[in-house]
Order: structure tokens, then sequence, then C-alpha cells
């Protein structure tokens, strides 16, 4: 498979137009994963671009690539919006590493009752720039035509307001519905991932009273890095991406 690079002013390039990869992108083609003159490559500007071409000048500063193939891949007809709540360690980036690479199309940082990490001050932005360079970088590795946008930290009251536009799925243990037996209806799926001490029964309530749903992956119970992934890939083979 060849390998892919994301190119932010590709959006126009044409079949026979050379394209140049600079700076960290230049460098991680060269010296990272070594491509070589006459190697083919694919590349993308992570808005549904995607370009395939051949490698005809490698350096440290700049690889040029000659586009031999182009097609536009347009966004799904109901996206999957993972939102996860923000948690302590890693586990909260290795949950939004893992959903970008199995489908997730929107990532929403949520800021839980029970969660112990908390974005505030400078860690807010600081916070958002790490997810989504996480983001970038799983969607490089998926091969996706479209990298999946990072939104602003959420607090549970602006995250029920999702719920107005698009179907909300809270993952909750306790819920006698099974997300295997979720079928789509047309609308955006907003998944709803706890931290690790779980959604607080006050959050519950608040999410149902927008028209949230309570589902539930199977008798065991994953953690927050793991759960959200499990049930990207339930919901992909439902949305017959899989």
């Amino acid at each position: 498979m060849a390998l892919h690079f994301i190119v932010a002013d590709c959006t126009d390039a044409a079949i026979g137009d050379l394209i140049s990869l600079a700076g960290t992108e230049a460098r991680h083609a060269s010296v990272v994963r070594r491509v070589r003159v006459g190697e083919t490559i694919t590349l993308g500007d992570g808005a549904g671009t995607w370009l395939e071409g051949t490698v005809e000048d490698v350096s440290a500063a700049r690889v040029t690539v000659r586009i031999t193939s182009r097609r536009v891949q347009e966004t799904p007809p109901s996206r999957i919006i993972l939102a996860q709540a923000l948690a302590k360690g890693d586990r909260d980036e290795l949950a939004v590493q893992a959903a970008c690479e199995l489908g997730a199309d929107e990532i929403v940082p949520w800021q839980a009752a029970r969660s112990v990490s908390r974005w505030e001050g400078v860690k807010t932005a600081k916070g958002r720039e790490r997810w989504a360079s996480i983001v970038r970088e799983a969607a490089k590795q998926a091969h996706r035509a479209w990298v999946p946008a990072v939104a602003e930290v959420e607090s549970t009251v602006q995250l029920a307001r999702r719920a107005a536009s698009a179907r909300m799925l809270v993952l909750d243990p306790r819920s006698d519905a099974r997300i295997s037996a979720v079928r789509p209806d047309g609308r955006d799926i907003v998944l709803v991932v706890g931290p690790e001490g779980g959604i607080s029964p006050e959050e519950l309530t608040t999410l149902e009273a927008a028209g949230a749903e309570r589902v539930r992956l199977g008798e065991s119970v994953l953690r927050t890095s793991t759960a959200g992934p499990a049930a990207i890939a339930v919901l992909s083979a439902a949305l017959g991406r899989w």
C-alpha cells in the first residue's frame, strides 16, 4: 500500500501537476518513511481530495510528486461524532487515535463531571492542539481522505444541545439496549463515552432529557480508551461502511 501524506494546498491539483511536500511532511517522507524517486504515494488535503502520484525528487527539505490520478471523496451521509470524556494519563488520547483510524468523522472533547483531567486556561488550547495532531497522524496512517475535525471542549450542557440535530447514543453498561441493535435512521450519530469513573446520574438525566439514548456494548465493561473505538466498529458495520 502506498504511503499517504497530507498537503493543504493540493485541493485544485490536476493530473500532470507537480506537488511539493515541504517542512515536517517532507522530512517525515524522506527521513522517516524513506520514500524514493519513482515510488508511488498518495496525497490529500484532508477535506476529500485524494491524489496518487510518482515521486520525482527527494530531499530532506522538499519531496516533489507528479500527480497521476485524482478523485474527490464525499462526506458520508451519516457521520459518526465521538464525544470523548477527558481522562487521566493518555487514555483519552488512545481513544481518539483508535477512533479516528476506525472511522470517527468528528471528535468532541467532553469535560465530564468525573473527568480527572481538566482543560482549563492555557491547557484548553494545548489539549485541543494535541488531539488535533493525534487525529491528523491517525488519519494518515488509516489513509483517510477526510481528517476529522476536533471541536472545542464542551460541557455536558453544550454536548446535550447536539441531540437536537443528531442521534445521540450514550454508552452505559447498565442499559438494556445493545448498540448492535441500533439501526441507522439517516441522522448523524453522536457517540458519548464517559471517563474512568463513568457518567454521573445527573449527566445521564441531562442527556436523556435532550433526547439521548442509552446503549451498551455487551456484558463486559470496557475502559474509556477502548469503549469508543469498539462502538465505532459496530456502528460502521451498521452504516454499511464495513
